[in-house]
C-alpha cells in the first residue's frame, strides 16, 4: 500500500499528464483481479483507476498502456484512456480513466460485436507486435513474423508447453501437446488469417458497458494475429450473449472451420491458466489436446 506522500506524488504526475489541477479527495480500494491491486482515486472533477504491482513489473504496465493507446487510436471501441505509468516506492503503477459501468442489454451486446469486428479490420503486414507483453502475469512474446502458423507454434502454444514442462506437469500432456503443435498445418489447409489488431485476453470479465450504454473493453494483451483467437476466448469462462456473436458475424463473418480452431486457440489460455494457477486446469488442457488430435487422426 502506498503512503500519503506517494499518493500526492502520483497526483502531481497526473496533473502534469492531463495539464490541469488534480487533488485527491478520496482513495478507495477496488477489485483489480488476481494479478494486481487496484484503487479508485477521486478528485473534485475527475476520477482515476490505478493498478499497483511490484516495481519490477513496470514493463507489464507499460505494455498495457501501449495496447490501450493503440486500441484508442483505432476509434473502433472504447477502452479506458491511459494516463500514465511509472514506479514509486517499490511499486509499479498504471493510471487509467475511471469508467462507471452499468448493466448491458441486447442492443449494447450487438454494438460490442459490431465494434469488435471494426477493431479486427485494423491490420499490419506481420503477426506479433512492437513489444512483448503479458497474458495475466505470464510473458507473451510478440516477435514479428510473416507466418501465422510458425508464430502460434513457437510464440504461443510451444511457449506454454515448455513452461508446463518446466513446471513439472504430466509427461503425457507435454508429449501429446508437442505432437499437436507439430501438426498444426492440418487446421489451416484452406485458411490463411490476416494480422488483425487483437485485444488478446477477451473473456467476459474484460468487457462491460458504460453508464451511457457504450461497450468497453479493458485489460488487453494486444498483438496482431488471427481474429478468431479473440472470438474463441469470448467463449471461455461464461461466454458472451448470442446478440454479440450474431452482430459480429453479420459485420465480419467467421470462417466455417472456426468451430474446430477455437479449441486450438483456447488451449493456449487453458495452458496459461495451468501454468499460473495450478493443476486444476491439467485435465481440461489434456481433453482439449486429445480432441484436437482426434480431428487429425
Amino acid at each position: 500500500m502506498l503512503n500519503n506522500s506517494d499518493w500526492q506524488t502520483i497526483a502531481l504526475q497526473i496533473e502534469r499528464a492531463i495539464k490541469q489541477p488534480f487533488k485527491i479527495s478520496n482513495i478507495q480500494a477496488v477489485s483489480g483481479g488476481c494479478i494486481n491491486s487496484a484503487y479508485l482515486i477521486q478528485g473534485q472533477a475527475n476520477s482515476y483507476f490505478i493498478k499497483l504491482n511490484q516495481a519490477h513489473l513496470i514493463a507489464m504496465f507499460e505494455a498495457e498502456f501501449a495496447g490501450l493507446k493503440e486500441i484508442t487510436e483505432t476509434q473502433s471501441i472504447r477502452v479506458p484512456k491511459p494516463v500514465l505509468s511509472g514506479v514509486i516506492n517499490n511499486h509499479a503503477f498504471l493510471v487509467l480513466e475511471a469508467i462507471t459501468l452499468a448493466n448491458g442489454n441486447s442492443q449494447s451486446d450487438q454494438q460490442l460485436g459490431q465494434q469488435l469486428a471494426t477493431l479486427h479490420r485494423f491490420k499490419q503486414p506481420f503477426f506479433g507486435w512492437h513489444t512483448d507483453n503479458t497474458i495475466g502475469s505470464t510473458p507473451q512474446q510478440n516477435n514479428a513474423s510473416d507466418n501465422w502458423l510458425s508464430f502460434w507454434q513457437h510464440k504461443r502454444l510451444g511457449f506454454q508447453l515448455a513452461l508446463a514442462e518446466k513446471n513439472a506437469y504430466s509427461s503425457k500432456l507435454i508429449q501429446s501437446g508437442e505432437k499437436l503443435n507439430s501438426s498444426l498445418d492440418y487446421f489451416f489447409t484452406d485458411y490463411a488469417p490476416h494480422p488483425s489488431l487483437l485485444h488478446g485476453d477477451l473473456w467476459s470479465g474484460n468487457a462491460a458497458i458504460s453508464e451511457h450504454g457504450e461497450p468497453v473493453i479493458y485489460d488487453p494483451a494486444c498483438y496482431y494475429g488471427d481474429r478468431e483467437t479473440d472470438i474463441a476466448m469470448t467463449e471461455l469462462f461464461g461466454g458472451f450473449s448470442p446478440h454479440f456473436y450474431q452482430a459480429y458475424n453479420d459485420s465480419y463473418p467467421l470462417h466455417p472451420e472456426y468451430e474446430i480452431r477455437k479449441t486450438l486457440y483456447n488451449l493456449y489460455h487453458i495452458l496459461n491458466h495451468l501454468n499460473l494457477f495450478g493443476a486444476s486446469y491439467q485435465q481440461q488442457a489434456q481433453n482439449m489436446i486429445d480432441s484436437l488430435l482426434a480431428e487429425i487422426s
